[in-house]
């Protein structure tokens, strides 16, 4: 083949061939995978701590005190003389409870004056011993029966338990509680009524003293129970309250759930 002919036959392949654009160079240079490759898996984070669950703040529903509930007052010498005619007569004073002892030796200067002077208008009445934290159970137990006759009471006694005291475990604590409530038992034949505080109580006497029923403090216009289920009989609502024939303030409370002033009555 000659030298012309040769140069022809490559022109004519050459015309054969496609065109090819900038774009389709672009295209073409892309490479379609046929399957892709898993993703990484991603990194798990680091194990939290277990949060504690939050304390119980209530085990009841939040109750307000009315003037319709069932109420009462406690007194002793910081009220001074009472007029104990015009406090029957003042608007819903179901019972009175007065301070008769605290602690080893101490016998309040107006108990038996307040005592007798609620019994003679016919009002119901009971005492309580102020416990000490740091005096033995026996000892405080000697001053209350030196001083209280159960059988001039109408109502169930009340231990008032608000202090801690710095010295000795609370197990220790506990233990002289204990024994004290268990002397006033055999007094009165019936298990004493236990006065505390909403935060003492948690603090103090959580899980060891289930079996009593209980009169408990918080001055507020709501009351939202305790940090366990137990009996709460009467909640102390306020320490600023005014009673006739009762010069300056005076504790008051009312019967909580379905409790009435025949719950808190000694037994006949």
């Amino acid at each position: 083949m000659g030298r012309k002919a040769l140069l022809l036959c490559l022109l004519s392949v050459a015309c054969s061939l496609p065109l090819v654009s900038k774009n389709d160079k672009k295209k073409s240079a892309t490479i379609v995978p046929m399957y892709a490759l898993p993703e990484p898996e991603p990194l798990l984070p680091a194990p939290q701590p277990d949060r504690p669950l939050p304390p119980i703040g209530e085990l009841r529903p939040v109750i307000r005190h009315t003037v319709a509930q069932g109420q009462g007052i406690d007194v002793s010498h910081y009220q001074g003389y009472i007029n104990w005619e015009e406090v029957a007569r003042a608007d819903n004073v179901q019972f009175v409870y007065v301070k008769a002892t605290e602690g080893a030796g101490y016998v309040d200067d107006l108990y038996l004056r307040n005592l007798y002077g609620a019994k003679r208008v016919g009002i119901p009445v009971g005492v309580y011993h102020f416990f000490s934290p740091t005096v033995s159970a026996l000892v405080q137990l000697e001053n209350f029966r030196d001083n209280v006759d159960p059988r001039q009471q109408d109502l169930i006694p009340i231990v008032d338990v608000e202090k801690r005291g710095r010295k000795g475990s609370l197990a220790q604590f506990q233990g002289r509680l204990k024994a004290f409530l268990d002397g006033v038992e055999r007094m009165f034949g019936v298990k004493p009524i236990i006065y505390t505080g909403v935060n003492f109580y948690a603090k103090y006497l959580e899980g060891r003293f289930t079996g009593y029923r209980f009169m408990v403090a918080r001055y507020a216009d709501e009351f939202p129970g305790l940090s366990e289920d137990v009996p709460i009989v009467l909640w102390q609502y306020s320490c600023t309250s005014y009673v006739d024939g009762i010069d300056g303030h005076v504790d008051r409370s009312v019967f909580l759930d379905r409790y009435t002033v025949a719950d808190i009555m000694l037994p006949r």
